[in-house]
């Protein structure tokens, strides 16, 4: 199956879950209190990361220097705090993890050494070689 199917069916399962046990050992209100203290927490400190982020990229341009790591840490912080916005633990745990520069390059480092595994296989896929026209010889 899709992976993104199978997210879009297991996460929400896995938050209600977690809910059900957090909300019964700290009780509604505080389970309700809690998610709605790491959405704004969480978006405040993406938005705080992302100004570090974008200061930090205009340093890289200011060098004449390409903000590769900037762009892509940008990317990842609209994703965190957009995961920190939905109501749930594990996606807040997540979030957090992407808003924390350290975790941060940790998992931008394993997401580009897989691509670069893929990339490698795509180039491995061409047979290089030379054509010629026959046409142009009549």
């Amino acid at each position: 199956m899709n992976t993104a199917f199978l997210l879009i069916i297991f996460v929400p399962l896995f938050e209600i879950y977690l809910f059900i046990k957090i909300g019964s050992y700290l009780g509604a209100f505080n389970t309700i209190t809690l998610v709605l203290l790491t959405a704004i927490i969480g978006v405040w400190y993406a938005r705080y990361e992302g100004f570090n982020t974008l200061k930090s990229g205009i340093k890289q341009l200011m060098k004449n220097e390409l903000p590769l790591y900037e762009i892509v840490s940008g990317a990842a912080l609209t994703f965190a705090a957009i995961l920190m916005i939905f109501p749930g633990f594990a996606t807040d745990i997540l979030g957090l993890l992407l808003i924390f520069p350290i975790t941060r390059k940790i998992f931008l480092r394993k997401v580009s050494q897989r691509y670069q595994k893929d990339k490698n296989n795509y180039k491995s896929q061409f047979i290089e070689g030379e054509s010629e026209d026959l046409d142009k010889k009549k």
